[in-house]
């Protein structure tokens, strides 16, 4: 038995494998475009659809000759290179004044910290350049280098990340690039055929075969996002597909060439494939990166409910004579679902018509959806089926739509230092502030002409230098995103400020 409990803890993220490191390592032209449930729902007027991307019809292949899948997608398939260089390392490291008294400044010497670099795999899903990939891939990096099939190399920025699903969006500047066609994986099929497609241990281009071995499947091994109240989300497709380290965010295709699911973990105790490897289903897939587009952020819905999953011990604890669906533990306050009616004991059986097994489904199905949208709920109460209107909240208990925190949000322009003002002030660098508008600079008390010295400790000498150290700010993964300003105003005198990044 407790070799048992070993093995169940012994799920990886394939990327973070592959560098050694603690780093981890769609079509846009249809971005409007809604996906269809696979179970149509009775007043299309009334309810919404799930956000995302057109699919294709799927239609499984009968033969088992993979040539036309593989040579469809080989060349949409990118190596995604990720490094943290010294100065992302320090950003938002404080001097203190005994250690380097004693000592001499961090980082002399054999103190010097080394780049990190970690690898793993994107699929390219718009011919301008967009690219999904796993956030663990290329979280906390500084410096993101993709690498075509046909061995070009750009560099890539981040467009958006969510932590909650392990994805992100990542474009990158080129034209007329070759893409992988959405399918539905809804209607794949236990014991149909897949391939993986990616590159591991730094092999390009490298496909495997499999099957689908089951759907939905939890395993635990994305984590809660603290800042955004929300649990991670899983309802992995596992395959029988040899993944290993650097495959993660490459390609899960059916036999018609068509993406059906972002491959993200392995099973194993030895960090190689040994049997099963699970991937994040393009239900899931469309519905974030095109919020991550359009917004920056993901638009979550909630219903505002704890869950149980449904065992044979829960069944005769409460006495429930149903097998599948998802036990409603606790209903929250001023949540969508108290506001509709759900109580606790109910037994959530469907969403708009689609069937819920289990609550990897439930958790899938609800989060298709954005705030504001009203979709059906089938719940069991007092033993009896009936159909309840939910309109859809966010965390923070609205149905507001939230943009990603940008640059703007300072409300400042800046300009780079004249050699005369450096030297009448005697400073060697530093960016001006030339403009000044109802922002977070002015919330913290910072005035036009003030000049910029350091941010997080890291001296700034150019404009690039401050939107570099924001950006990296904004993606990381600390609850408190904060700029500690130091500068000097043209008078001479010394400012210091806090400035609070938070929405």
């Amino acid at each position: 038995m407790e070799d048992y409990r070993k093995k169940l803890l012994s799920f990886a993220l394939v990327a973070l494998i592959s560098s050694g490191i603690s780093i981890g390592a769609y079509s846009l032209l249809n971005a409007s475009k809604s996906i269809r449930n696979s179970s149509s729902i009775e007043n299309e007027s009334v309810f919404a659809r799930p956000v995302g991307y057109s699919m294709t019809s799927h239609a499984p292949a009968v033969e088992t000759d993979f040539t036309k899948a593989a040579e469809s997608t080989v060349n949409a398939v990118v190596s995604i290179k990720s490094t943290t260089n010294t100065k992302a390392q320090q950003q938002g490291m404080m001097p203190d004044p005994f250690f380097e008294f004693f000592f001499g400044q961090r980082g002399n010497g054999n103190m010097q910290p080394q780049p990190r670099v970690g690898m793993g795999s994107g699929v390219i899903i718009s011919t301008d350049g967009y690219i999904v990939t796993n956030n663990h891939v290329i979280d906390g990096a500084d410096i993101l280098e993709v690498t075509l099939n046909d061995k070009r190399s750009f560099n890539a920025k981040v467009i958006g990340t969510d932590p909650s699903t392990d994805l992100a969006l990542l474009k990158i500047e080129a034209k007329d690039l070759p893409i992988i066609t959405f399918g539905d994986s809804d209607k794949l099929k236990v014991g149909e055929w897949v391939l993986a497609v990616g590159n591991p241990f730094q092999l390009t281009s490298t496909v495997t075969a499999g099957i689908v071995s089951a759907k939905a499947r939890s395993l635990g091994i994305i984590s809660s996002n603290s800042k955004n109240h929300t649990m991670g989300l899983e309802s992995f497709i596992q395959t029988d597909a040899a993944v290993n380290p650097g495959n993660s965010g490459g390609a899960l295709v059916n036999t018609n060439g068509e993406l059906v699911g972002i491959n993200t973990a392995i099973y194993s105790e030895t960090g190689a494939y040994s049997g099963y490897s699970f991937a994040i289903p393009t239900s899931i897939v469309s519905k974030v990166i095109t919020d991550l587009k359009q917004y920056g952020t993901v638009q979550r819905a909630v219903l505002g409910i704890a869950i149980r999953p449904i065992n044979s011990e829960l069944a005769k604890e409460k006495d429930i004579d149903v097998q599948d669906g998802a036990y409603v533990e606790e209903v929250n306050e001023r949540s969508a679902a108290m506001e509709a009616g759900i109580k606790k004991g109910d037994i959530i059986k469907a969403i708009n018509g689609v069937k819920i097994k289990n609550v990897a489904e439930l958790q899938e199905q609800v989060n298709r959806y954005r705030p504001g949208d009203k979709i059906k709920v089938t719940i069991v109460h007092n033993k009896q089926t009936k159909d309840i209107e939910v309109t859809l909240k966010n965390s923070q208990g609205n149905t507001t739509v939230s943009k990603a925190v940008g640059i703007d949000s300072l409300g400042a322009a800046f300009k780079e230092l004249k050699d005369k003002t450096r030297q009448e002030l005697n400073i060697r660098y530093g960016v001006q502030v030339d403009g000044i508008k109802a922002g977070k600079f002015q919330a913290a008390g910072i005035r036009n002409g003030f000049i910029i010295l350091r941010i997080n400790n890291t001296p700034v000498s150019s404009v690039s230098d401050v939107e570099d150290i924001f950006n990296s700010i904004m993606k990381g993964n600390n609850r408190d995103k904060v700029m500690f300003i130091t500068g000097i105003y043209p008078n001479g005198k010394t400012g210091y400020y806090a400035v609070d990044l938070t929405e």
